[in-house]
């Protein structure tokens, strides 16, 4: 019993340092991928995990996974400035570090900084290594799903959608300086990863959510999950129902 305190005390203390870490290194980041968004991903994530029935033990993968799923994302690295120092409870990277690591900052270091054991540390590193919408695309690889990994995924993808998503999506397309809609440019059908991480072509905010967001109902793997899921989505539908009704000029 001792022993067991003794390691819920540590783990809580990585947590801490994995909020700190979110906080010093997403907490200047546009709102859509800031540290509120990790926030809100960890308590979907939780709660998910409740209603699917996970252990203690499977909890603790699922809350420092969704803290951390895109501390290492390079697409989001941009925003790091270049006098940039993470120093969190004994772990430090600088802007330099950061920016000529192939994958951004390392969440392997921040977990061997903090003695996670090596079993949690890989099933938390093969969560956020797959649980991107890109690495589903048209993907033919058969990635092992675990309840960790569904839980931590769904979460993410519950906050791309509904009131929150849509707000979530407007801000990233205002900080690519994207168009709201132009008639004109059609959503992309069928989608392949490259084109979905093509940053050259076109595109509007307006068909991101034909492209990703309206997908992902049809994604999620846990019942919870799809069970938030259907509410979220259909308010997505009405959203995009009266964008066009007032870009007509019908109301």
């Amino acid at each position: 019993m001792e022993m067991e305190t003794e390691t819920k005390v540590e783990m809580a203390e990585v947590v801490r340092a994995a909020e700190e870490l979110v906080q010093a290194v997403m907490g200047t980041w546009d709102s859509s991928h800031d540290a509120f968004h990790a926030l809100r991903v960890r308590k979907l994530a939780l709660s998910l995990a409740a209603e699917e029935g996970l252990s203690s033990d499977s909890m603790e993968v699922v809350e420092l996974a969704a803290l951390l799923h895109d501390i290492g994302n390079e697409f989001l690295l941009v925003n790091i400035g270049k006098h940039c120092v993470i120093k969190v409870q004994g772990f430090e990277c600088d802007a330099i570090q950061i920016k000529n690591r192939k994958n951004g900052i390392s969440v392997e270091a921040f977990l061997k900084t903090h003695n996670v054991n090596i079993v949690t540390r890989q099933q938390i590193l093969e969560i956020i290594k797959h649980m991107g919408f890109k690495e589903e695309i048209g993907s033919t690889l058969e990635h092992k799903h675990t309840p960790e990994f569904d839980v931590v995924q769904d979460a993410d993808r519950l906050d791309a959608i509904g009131a929150i998503g849509i707000a979530r999506c407007f801000t990233f397309g205002g900080s690519r300086n994207r168009v709201l809609h132009d008639p004109n440019v059609q959503p992309r059908t069928n989608i392949s990863k490259e084109q979905y991480l093509q940053t050259n072509e076109k595109q509007t905010t307006l068909n991101h959510f034909y492209e990703k967001l309206l997908k992902l109902k049809s994604l999620m793997k846990t019942k919870a999950g799809q069970r938030k899921a259907e509410h979220r989505h259909n308010y997505l539908d009405e959203f995009l129902l009266e964008f066009s009704r007032e870009w007509e000029g019908i109301c």
